[in-house]
Parts: C-alpha cells; sequence; structure tokens
C-alpha cells in the first residue's frame, strides 16, 4: 500500500475523528491541494475546505503551512526509503534485488503519481528544510544499499556510496523520465530494461566469499 492510499482511506469528512485519523485526512487533502496549485498558490483556507475542516481545526493539528507541507513530504519520503527497504529484503539474490530497487521506484511513481510529483517536482524546493527532505530520498536510500554492495564486495565505504547513488539515480531519474506523456514503454519493460543495465554494470565487481553472482 502506498502512501497516498493510506492517506486516502482517511478521508471521512465533518464529524469528531481520532486524532490520528484527522491527522491522515488532513495530510491527504493537503496532498491533492499543493499538488494541484503548487504550494505558493495554495493557501491554508483551500486545505481546510478540501478536508471539510474549519480553519481552527487545520491549525490544531499543524502550526502553519510550511509545517503541513514538510509533514507531508516525510510521508511521502519515507514511503519511498521504505519501499527500497523491503525490496532489498525480498531476496538475498543481487540480481533480484536491483530488479526489485528499480521496481519499487517505478511503482512509486506510477501508484501514487501526486506524493511522486510533491516529493519531486515541489515549486519550494529552494526551501532548505524541502530541499533537505527530498534529498533523503537519495541519500536514504543509497545508504540502504552501500551496506550492501560494501558487505558483497569489500569495497571502500566511499566507493560503494558512489556506486548505490549511481544505482538510486538511475533508478529514480529513469522513472521521472517513464512517467512523462509520450513515452510508449510499459511498465514492466521499463523495469525490465532499467534493471538490466543496472545489474550489467554492478555484478562486474566480484563479491568477497568469491561466490559468483
Amino acid at each position: 500500500m502506498t502512501a497516498g492510499q493510506d492517506l486516502d482511506e482517511a478521508r471521512p469528512r465533518g464529524g469528531r475523528m481520532p486524532r490520528k485519523a484527522r491527522r491522515a485526512q488532513l495530510l491527504s487533502s493537503a496532498l491533492q491541494v499543493f499538488v494541484a496549485n503548487g504550494y505558493h498558490a495554495t493557501g491554508m483556507d483551500d486545505i481546510a475546505d478540501r478536508a471539510g475542516v474549519s480553519k481552527p481545526v487545520l491549525y490544531q493539528h499543524f502550526p502553519g503551512k510550511l509545517e503541513l507541507y514538510l509533514a507531508l513530504l516525510d510521508v511521502s519520503c519515507d514511503a519511498v526509503v521504505d519501499a527500497v527497504a523491503a525490496a532489498l529484503e525480498t531476496t538475498d539474490d543481487n540480481k533480484e534485488r536491483v530488479a526489485a530497487t528499480v521496481d519499487a521506484f517505478y511503482i512509486y511513481v506510477a501508484n501514487d503519481k501526486a506524493a511522486f510529483r510533491l516529493v519531486f517536482e515541489s515549486d519550494l524546493i529552494q526551501e532548505p528544510a524541502v530541499r533537505e527532505r527530498v534529498e533523503r530520498v537519495i541519500t536514504d536510500s543509497a545508504a540502504l544499499i552501500t551496506q550492501v554492495i560494501r558487505d558483497d564486495t569489500g569495497l571502500p565505504d566511499a566507493e560503494s556510496e558512489l556506486l548505490a547513488v549511481s544505482l538510486v539515480g538511475m533508478a529514480h531519474v529513469s522513472a521521472r523520465y517513464w512517467l512523462a506523456p509520450g513515452i510508449d514503454v510499459s511498465q514492466a519493460d521499463a523495469v525490465r530494461l532499467v534493471s538490466t543495465l543496472a545489474w550489467r554494470g554492478i555484478r562486474g565487481y566480484p563479491r568477497t566469499d568469491g561466490t559468483a553472482d
């Protein structure tokens, strides 16, 4: 289940709700408004209206628009990193790990388009707190892959990290490109092509235990 689906499930309007459910509802409404209008053109009134609550209710959960936006970014960024972690844990076969990791990015952009655009197409990217969170998607995902590369190859941390960042970059940039209009490649074929390219590169680094990948 994706971040957007988690948020959308908590969308009932009006009435009293448990605090956690209300927060999820507000985040879901904010996601839709921010993606539709952009950060600068969105007001707290717009989000309150979309959620079917009063502004005081909205301010009980979030002290301001930026804090709401950052909370939403945290949920969306965590969803990507968690998907990468889950992909790496699905198997000990590194070829399958590469494919699963690439697939995680494509699943995210295909199934959670609104959250994806919030993370990777933010009109507030010059805000340090926003940029920090967007960059965390890359650095945290790469940190997970770095550990696998280092443990398997014995390469130094810096070299393992560089390879990991390159793999993450290949997955997330190609997924963003694939989502653009006019790209006539199926999701399954796109994942296969990109993961094959990535695997043919990373498999050139031998495992320290002498076994073949």
